[in-house]
Formats: structure tokens, sequence, C-alpha cells
């Protein structure tokens, strides 16, 4: 078993086993292939999960304290879980069974990054046929075997002009049709597609040269027209999936980092950022023509996502606590400090939300009404490897009736299904 060399992280890394008749099932219509799962929306379509929480919350089917160091997301495909973390000096993909969370493989994929907010890598993989596509928060992009995690293939983001953030590269790879899609930066061009399977660069966005930050690509349909839609430092841009050239642009004036996801629906692209920058509704016209509908400081969200239900958004906001927000008008519906700071998911009616400082896991109904709590608990065990400027940062996961949840090297599994 593998340990981590520096003394700060010198406590032994260790497997746990599977609690007695809780086995997750073999079903896989509800898989989390990807960060914010399978449209980057945050919205699971599962059913028949509980709507309360007894007072300890759901059962704990298994424990994992080995999935390496870092903030890496967690993504579930056909049984089997995906994920990124450090061990040593070097950054892994692994893969577990979401039978039992046993390892299946780990694969090397860059040099270790070090950060006082903590170390290790920061993104999600993304599973897409026979391939597992990672990034590594030096910007090492690989593509692996899914069964076996052996390299297919390779690409640096330095090798087509990026530099690494300050932070770390710490978006998720987006696959579509033959590309994949990542967010270099600089000024060779600040979007690079890559054939997802030979690895070969098909285009990069040379008219687009922003610094590379923390926010994901989303696809975007609006007027019937597919898109990818970016939210860089000083603009949120739209650009053609064919070529990479952008399309239409729409200024954003984020402050230290940009790093939520933006959110599509029908013409309109949302956006959210912290440091006290607010939110903004934009309209895209058939001709690619951005207008403002709206823009204000309801939803300051800093890195814990913004989720859309309905017309309804939900997301924990700066200064005032979780927050529901009008999509169409940007008007508050409520705020509520019942919890702390985090991240969100959703399945079946309710919200599932993280605080990132006290490891607490609150259900709430997705209401527009009020916040409404249907059980809470706190994750535990808790690593005691996390640096102490940083936080549980991994965002909740639901896959096939089951919550996933990851604080540094320790994943755990619920079941949530009545």
């Amino acid at each position: 078993m593998k340990t981590v060399k520096n003394l700060i992280f010198s406590v032994a890394l260790a497997t746990g086993v599977a609690i007695s008749g809780l086995v997750p099932c073999q079903g896989f219509a509800d898989d989390w292939t990807q960060w914010r799962g399978p449209n980057r929306s945050d919205n699971s379509n599962e059913t028949g999960l509980l709507k309360e929480w007894p007072s300890n919350g759901p059962d704990q089917v298994w424990l994992n304290k080995d999935t390496g160091l870092g903030y890496g997301g967690i993504a579930v495909a056909e049984g089997t879980i995906f994920t990124v973390g450090s061990r040593d000096d070097q950054e892994f993909a692994i893969a577990l069974s979401a039978k039992d969370g046993k390892e299946v493989w780990s694969t090397v994929i860059g040099p270790l990054l070090k950060n006082n907010w903590g170390d290790g890598p920061r993104s999600t993989p993304t599973i897409d046929g026979d391939f597992v596509y990672a990034l590594s928060a030096q910007g090492h992009l690989a593509c692996l075997d899914r069964k076996t995690g052996k390299v297919a293939w390779k690409q640096a983001m330095e090798d087509v002009g990026g530099n690494v953030p300050f932070w770390g590269y710490s978006e998720s790879p987006l696959v579509d049709e033959n590309r994949v899609v990542v967010t270099p930066g600089g000024d060779q061009g600040a979007i690079v597609a890559f054939d997802k399977i030979s690895g070969k660069q098909l285009w990069q966005s040379k008219n687009i040269t922003d610094p590379a930050n923390y926010s994901s690509i989303i696809i975007a349909t609006p007027n019937g027209q597919k898109q990818y839609v970016q939210l860089m430092p000083k603009q949120v841009i739209g650009v053609s999936p064919e070529t990479g050239e952008m399309l239409w642009t729409s200024p954003w004036q984020g402050r230290t980092a940009v790093i939520p996801t933006p959110i599509a629906k029908d013409n309109f692209i949302y956006i959210s950022s912290g440091y006290g920058v607010g939110c903004k509704l934009i309209e895209i016209s058939k001709d690619n023509q951005a207008t403002d509908v709206y823009q204000n400081k309801v939803m300051k969200n800093h890195h814990g996502g913004v989720l859309l239900v309905g017309d309804k958004l939900f997301g924990y906001s700066d200064g005032a606590g979780w927050t529901c927000q009008d999509f169409k008008s940007g008007d508050s519906l409520w705020e509520e400090e019942e919890l702390g700071k985090g991240s969100v998911t959703y399945a079946d009616g309710c919200l599932y939300m993280l605080d990132e400082k006290s490891g607490e896991v609150v259900l709430a109904e997705a209401s527009d009404a009020a916040w409404r709590e249907k059980g809470r608990f706190t994750l535990s065990p808790q690593t005691e490897q996390r640096s102490r400027s940083g936080g549980i940062w991994t965002h909740p996961v639901i896959a096939n009736g089951y919550l996933y949840l990851k604080d540094q090297e320790i994943l755990y599994c619920y079941k949530i299904t009545k």
C-alpha cells in the first residue's frame, strides 16, 4: 500500500470494508459520467430516493481511505467509480469498484501540484465509451483505457501555450462527439479540442487569449445551435464546436478567480462568481448577439456551484447564505444560514448540500418557498491530512441509488434509496 512521504501526511492509509447487507446494485441507468453529472447541470434524474433521513443520516455502505489526496471529483460508470488523487509526488487516475470500494487500478497522469490550499488534483474524470479522460492539476491531459487504466495518449497544456493557473488546473474535460475540449488558456488560444481517440489536435481558439481559470466548459443549444460555453476571467463566451471560433462574447468582471460552471437553458446562459462579483443572465439571439437580461449580487457563488431546478436556482451566496433565486427575473426568493458554505447536488425533488468546513451533509426540499430540511449528518471519520487553508471541496455525487462524498483520501458511499 502506498504512503505519503511528507511528514505532514504521515498517517498510514487504509481501506475500509463494506458494512454487511448494504451492497450497491449493479443497475447503470443513472450513472454519473462526468463533472456535475450527465449534462453538467448537477441534476440527477433518479427517483425512488429517500425523502427524509434518520437522525444519523442514511446507511453507510463502505468507506475507502486510500483514494489519494487532493480535491478530485467522482464519476461513476457501469459499476466502477473513477476519481483523481495524489500519492507521494505524483497524481493518479484511480478506479474503484462501486460494489465495495476496492481499488481496481491506478495510473499516474502527472507530477504533483503543491499549493498552500492543498496539494494534488482538482478536476473530475470524464467517462466516454471505453475511455477515461483525466486532467492533472499541472495540466497533463490523459486518455486511459476504462477497464485497465492503460494510457492511450497524453497531451500537456504547456505544449499548446497554457500556463498553470495559481490554484492549478481545475476544469474537467468535456467529451463531445469526436472531441475532448479543455481550456489551457494563453496567447496560442484559450480553448483547444483534441481527437478523443488519437489525441491529435483538431482546433485551437486562437482569437481567444484569456488565461486559464477554473470553470468547466458546457454544451448549450441557444436557438437550436450547438455551441460550447466557457466562463473566463473577463468574459463569458460561446464557440463553435467544429472550429473553436468565437460565436459571441459578454463581458464579465471576475475578481481573483472565476470558478462556477455556467448554466444553459433555452436561449439563456447564467453565470456567477464569488469575491463579491455576483451573477448575470444572458440571452443569445439567433444571430449570436448576447444581451444582458439582468446582473445583480443575489448569487455570489464562490466555488460550491449553482444548479437550476425548473426555473429556480439554488446555491450558496457569499454573505447571504444558501439562496433560492428566480432564474428569469434574478430576484431572491429566500436566503438561509442553517448550513455553512459549500456545494450542492439535486435529485428526486431534494437538494444534497455539503458544508465545506464542518462536513455536515443536509437533505432539503428543492422548494422556492423556504428552507425545508429533511435530514442531516456529519461525515465521519474526516481526513487528518487536509490543508488548514482547505475545505471539503469535492461535490456530492448521486449514482444508481447511492450518494458518494469525498474528503481528500477518504471516499464515502451511502445508500439513499427507500
